[in-house]
């Protein structure tokens, strides 16, 4: 597989996909158009609305993108794409559609024949082997919060460490997955805003400027550098 596991598609200050250009450009390169999966925005913003700001962000790089919403049948046209990529908003709207549109199967499929996939946010929580480590509200029930399992962790986008000068009395990202682990076995990965999994087969990187932290259940959580990472 081939995998570009994002934690935002925007950083402060910047337009949409700015940060990862040049990533984007190496991952695509072979690509003249990609397929977008609008699922994630809940209201205020329809598929078509959000695809097209995918498309325009896209247009830096040249390459074309249309969203499956707008394919007449996915699983056949899909191979006339050289990408698909899952965009960011809530992860449960975004499992729960791919479950009742059909999608899901059909995305999985053709990412595990060698389709290149990229998510990002809940793009990317939807990459690991459930939602569990979301930051997301479960605003509707999905049929199952088995995610894609392209990797055999989860994966927590936009972490964020706790700042000790905050009078804030709720649970840290890292209290939460403590939570997560009392009942999960499997690793979570906190990527901070800014950084990206690139997943070649069994190779697994994080880029971007930033460390991420590795959560594993039972043992103290390891602070990793952009690199190789052992999962």
């Amino acid at each position: 597989m081939r995998l570009l596991l994002a934690s935002t598609s925007r950083l402060y200050g910047q337009v949409y996909l700015e940060y990862l250009m040049d990533e984007l450009r190496e991952f695509f390169l072979s690509a003249d158009s990609i397929v977008f999966v609008p699922y994630a925005r809940p209201g205020g913003m329809d598929w078509d609305e959000y695809t097209e700001i995918a498309r325009r962000g896209f247009k830096a790089i040249k390459i074309e993108v249309v969203g499956i919403h707008q394919l007449s049948n996915p699983a056949q046209q899909l191979k006339e794409h050289g990408g698909i990529f899952t965009g960011g908003g809530n992860t449960f709207v975004l499992l729960k559609t791919l479950y009742d549109t059909g999608h899901f199967d059909i995305i999985k499929t053709a990412v595990f024949k060698g389709m290149p996939y990229m998510g990002s946010s809940a793009g990317t929580n939807v990459a690991g082997l459930s939602i569990g480590a979301t930051n997301d509200m479960p605003i509707v029930y999905p049929i199952a919060f088995e995610a894609f399992r392209f990797v055999p962790f989860n994966i927590n986008p936009h972490y964020m460490d706790p700042d000790p000068t905050s009078t804030h009395m709720g649970e840290t990202r890292e209290q939460r997955i403590a939570e997560f682990h009392y009942f999960n076995p499997q690793p979570v990965v906190g990527l901070r805003e800014g950084s990206w999994l690139r997943i070649q087969g069994d190779s697994v990187e994080l880029r971007g400027a930033l460390s991420a932290r590795i959560f594993r259940r039972g043992l103290p959580a390891e602070e990793i550098p952009p690199g190789p990472l052992l999962l």
